[in-house]
C-alpha cells in the first residue's frame, strides 16, 4: 500500500494536506487536514461588536463580503433590528455579495481548477489573432524553445498524461483563461459601486448599508453587469459544457457523502431571524437518495473535535463553541473542526445550494438544471461528482448575475439605506448565509457591551472536515475514497476532486510508501 500526501493543499488564507492511502490502484482512505491556526475568534473576544463585520471579513481575501454580511446578520439579530433593514438596505447588500459570488466563482473555474483540464503547450502552435491568446502563445513558446519551464508559471509545473480536449478547444481555454482577469477585474469594480471598496468593503454594516443610491449608480452598475452577464453565458458556461462533455467520467468520480446542506442568501424581504427569511435560494437539506427537501434546523449544528486540533469539548452547538488549541494532541490530524447535522455528515456549496433548492421546486433553480443536465446527458445524480460541483457552481453564477439585473431596477433612489439602533448591553444571536463556497455561519454572544464570545463554522469547515466522534470521513474525505488511481506518479484523480470543492490551493505533492520512503516528488500549480 502506498500513501499520496498532497501537503500543502491551500484553503482560502490557509493551508490544507491531502494523504491517501491507495491500494490495487484503488484509495482506501483518505484523511483531510487544515494546516494552519489563525484564531481570529479568540481575536475578537472583549472588542465592541460593531468591529466584528470589518474584522471577521478579514478571515478571507477572495469572499470577504460573505463573511462581513454573516457578522452583520449576527449584530441585526442581537439589536433588534433585523425585521426593520431598509428596502435599499437590503437590496445593497445582495448586490455587493452577488458581485462578490460573480467574481469568486470565475476566479475557481479559469485560474484554480481549468488548468487541470487544459493542455497549454497545444497553445505553442497558435496561428490566430486573438490578442489575448496570440500573446500567450509568444510566452508559451519562447520557454518551450528554451527549455526554460520556470518561466512558465502558473501554467507549469503540472501533471502529465489525462489532457483530453482538442487542439482548438485548449486554445480557446487559455485566451478564456486570460479573459477572466478582466471579468474578475470587473466584477470587482461592480462592487465598487455600492461597496466602496474591494475586497474588504465598507459598506455593509449593523442596520443596512452606508451607500447614497442615485440614478447614476444605479445605471453604472446596469452598465457593468452586463459584459458579466455575457461572459457568463458566452464563456464561462459553454467552457464548462465543453469539459463535461471531454471528461464524462468526471460526472461519476468524487461523489462524496451525498448529503446537503444550505442556509440560504439573497435576502428578498426583511425577517427576525435568518431561516424564516424568504430568500431567493433558500436554506434547507436533501440527499440525493431521495431528493427530498427538508427544512434547517439550525439548532441540530454540532462540531466534533476528536481528530480536531483542539482541547474543548466535542459536539458543541456553535453558540456554545470554544476555540482552545491543542496542537499536540493524541490522534488529531487537523485545526479544522467537524461540523455535523443531526450527526451526519453534510456537504455544502453551489453543488448543495441548487440540489436543496431543486428539492424545493424552486422554479428558476429547476429550468437552470434541468437545461444543463438534457445539454450534458445527466440525471441529477450526476451532479454529486467532480464535475457536477463544476457545472453548478457555473449555474450558480448565471442565476444571481440574472436576478441581480432585476433587483437594481427595485433600488429607490435617495430612498433611506440605513436604520439607527442602540448597543445592548447582552445579546446572542447567530447570522447564517451563504458564501461562494456554501454554507456559513457566524456566532455571537455580547456580554456588558462587549464580545464575551464568538464563533464561526465557514463553508470549508464542513467539506474540509476530518473524521468525527464516530469516525465518519468528512466529505472531501469520503469523495476521495474509493477512487480509482490510474497512475500514481500524476494523481490528477485526487487534485481534481479536491479542487471540485474550491479551497484556494497551491500545492506540493509527494509520493511515499507506509513507511514514509519517499518514491518521488512531484510539484504542480
Amino acid at each position: 500500500m502506498a500513501k499520496i500526501v498532497i501537503d500543502p493543499l491551500t484553503r482560502v488564507e490557509g493551508h490544507l494536506k491531502i494523504e491517501a492511502m491507495v491500494e490495487g490502484g484503488v484509495v482506501r482512505k483518505a484523511t483531510s487536514s487544515g494546516m494552519l491556526f489563525r484564531g481570529l475568534e479568540i481575536i475578537l473576544k472583549g472588542r465592541d461588536p460593531r468591529d466584528a463585520p470589518q474584522i471577521a471579513s478579514r478571515i478571507c481575501g477572495v469572499c470577504p463580503t460573505c463573511h462581513c454580511i454573516a457578522s452583520t446578520l449576527c449584530l441585526d439579530n442581537a439589536f433588534g433590528i433585523a425585521d426593520k433593514i431598509p428596502k435599499n438596505g437590503r437590496i445593497l447588500r445582495n448586490l455587493i455579495q452577488g458581485a462578490n459570488f460573480i467574481q469568486s466563482h470565475i476566479l475557481h473555474f479559469y485560474h484554480l481548477a481549468a488548468l487541470d483540464f487544459v493542455d497549454v503547450t497545444k497553445v505553442a502552435d497558435y496561428e490566430g489573432k486573438e490578442p489575448a491568446l496570440v500573446s500567450v502563445q509568444k510566452f508559451i513558446s519562447r520557454a518551450l524553445s528554451e527549455g526554460n519551464m520556470y518561466m512558465l508559471a502558473p501554467f507549469y509545473p503540472r501533471y502529465e498524461g489525462d489532457y483530453r480536449l482538442s487542439t482548438k478547444e485548449n486554445q480557446m481555454a487559455v485566451a478564456h483563461y486570460v479573459e477572466a482577469f478582466k471579468a474578475r477585474r470587473t466584477a470587482h469594480e461592480l462592487s465598487a459601486i455600492f461597496s466602496g471598496l474591494m475586497p474588504h468593503q465598507k459598506s455593509i454594516l449593523p442596520g443596512g448599508a452606508t451607500e447614497n443610491v442615485t440614478v447614476d449608480k444605479i445605471a453604472k452598475f446596469m452598465w457593468q453587469l452586463e459584459p458579466l452577464r455575457y461572459f457568463i453565458d458566452n464563456v464561462y458556461i459553454p467552457d464548462v459544457i465543453t469539459v463535461g462533455k471531454a471528461y464524462p467520467d468526471y460526472f461519476s468520480i468524487g461523489s462524496g457523502c451525498g448529503n446537503y446542506l444550505a442556509y440560504g442568501v439573497f435576502a428578498l424581504d426583511v425577517a427576525r431571524t435568518d431561516l424564516a427569511q424568504p430568500r431567493f435560494l433558500a436554506s434547507g437539506t436533501t440527499s440525493m437518495d431521495t431528493l427530498r427537501y427538508a427544512s434547517l434546523d439550525a439548532a441540530q449544528i454540532t462540531e466534533d473535535v476528536l481528530h480536531s486540533r483542539y482541547s474543548s469539548p466535542s459536539g458543541l452547538h456553535p453558540a456554545e463553541g470554544q476555540t482552545e488549541p491543542a496542537p499536540y494532541k493524541p490522534n488529531a490530524y487537523s485545526w479544522v473542526k467537524s461540523p455535523r447535522y443531526k450527526g451526519a455528515v453534510y456537504e455544502v456549496g453551489p453543488l448543495a445550494r441548487l440540489i436543496v433548492n431543486y428539492a424545493q421546486q424552486n422554479s428558476i433553480v429547476c429550468s437552470a438544471m434541468d437545461s444543463m443536465m438534457s445539454e450534458l446527458g445527466l440525471a441529477p445524480v450526476n451532479l454529486a461528482s467532480t464535475l457536477g460541483r463544476h457545472v453548478t457552481r457555473a449555474l450558480d453564477a448565471k442565476l444571481i448575475a440574472d436576478e441581480m439585473a432585476k433587483w437594481v431596477l427595485e433600488l429607490e433612489p435617495d430612498a433611506p439605506t440605513y436604520v439607527e439602533y442602540e448597543l445592548p448591553s447582552n445579546a446572542e444571536a447567530a447570522g447564517l448565509w451563504e458564501g461562494p463556497r456554501g454554507a456559513l455561519g457566524h456566532w455571537i454572544s455580547i456580554k456588558d457591551g462587549k464580545i464575551e464570545n464568538y464563533q464561526c463554522v465557514v463553508p470549508t469547515t464542513w467539506n474540509a472536515s476530518p473524521r468525527d466522534d464516530k469516525e465518519q470521513p468528512g466529505p472531501i474525505e469520503q469523495a476521495i475514497e474509493g477512487t480509482k488511481i490510474k497512475d500514481e506518479g500524476n494523481p490528477f484523480e485526487i487534485v481534481r476532486i479536491v479542487r471540485s470543492f474550491d479551497p484556494c490551493l497551491a500545492c506540493a505533492v509527494h509520493l511515499i510508501t507506509p513507511k514514509r520512503t519517499e518514491l518521488g516528488k512531484f510539484q504542480v500549480c
